[in-house]
Formats: structure tokens, C-alpha cells, sequence
């Protein structure tokens, strides 16, 4: 199992899509309309980190939450702001949608 860091685990492409097979989560792209014009992962919602503030209180905290971006690095931040919002399972896909595409996973338009 992943270690937490900061409250939320980081995880791989690869356990990303094994979560992905096995249980219902919500996966969160918190990348800017322009990076997500060039394609996301199949089942994400795209909630630009700028506007997390806004829009993470209409969630469900007792839900699987697993955030992306392009490297990592916003969706680290965007899982420890959520941890520290009352979210209780919070995921960062490390390396975001770069690692999920080299590794040769499935993109959307």
C-alpha cells in the first residue's frame, strides 16, 4: 500500500489504474482548460486547482479522491489542501498525466 505523505498517499500510473478497475473513485484533474484541451485520463472530472477552494466543499470527504495534473506537483498541493479539509482517502497520481501517458495508458479528448 502507498505511504501517506502530508495525509494523502502518492501513487503510480499503474496503481491509478488498477484503483481505477477495482473501485469507485473520483478522479480530479486540477490542470488549466488548455492542458486539458490536449486530453485527459478517461473518468476524470477537470476542476482547475484555482478553483479548488470554491468547489471542494460540494464533495463527498468520505469518498476515494485521487488528484492529477501534469507532473504531480499541483495535484500534491491540491490533495494536502484537501486532507487538511476533512478529506479522509486522497491519492496524488505521481508524475500526473506525463507518467499515465508514458506508460502508455489510455488518453482522452
Amino acid at each position: 500500500m502507498p505511504s501517506a505523505v502530508n495525509g494523502y498517499k502518492n501513487i503510480t500510473a499503474a496503481e491509478l489504474q488498477a484503483m481505477m478497475k477495482h473501485d469507485v473513485i473520483h478522479l480530479v484533474d486540477v490542470r488549466t482548460d488548455t492542458e486539458v484541451a490536449r486530453g485527459k485520463i478517461p473518468q476524470g472530472d477537470h476542476l482547475p486547482l484555482h478553483l479548488l477552494p470554491l468547489r471542494l466543499n460540494g464533495q463527498d470527504k468520505n469518498s476515494t479522491t485521487v488528484f492529477y495534473c501534469q507532473m504531480g506537483g499541483r495535484s500534491a498541493q491540491a490533495a494536502a489542501f484537501a486532507v487538511a479539509h476533512g478529506f479522509v482517502d486522497v491519492y496524488n497520481l505521481q508524475g500526473g498525466i506525463a507518467a499515465w501517458a508514458q506508460a502508455g495508458l489510455p488518453i482522452e479528448s
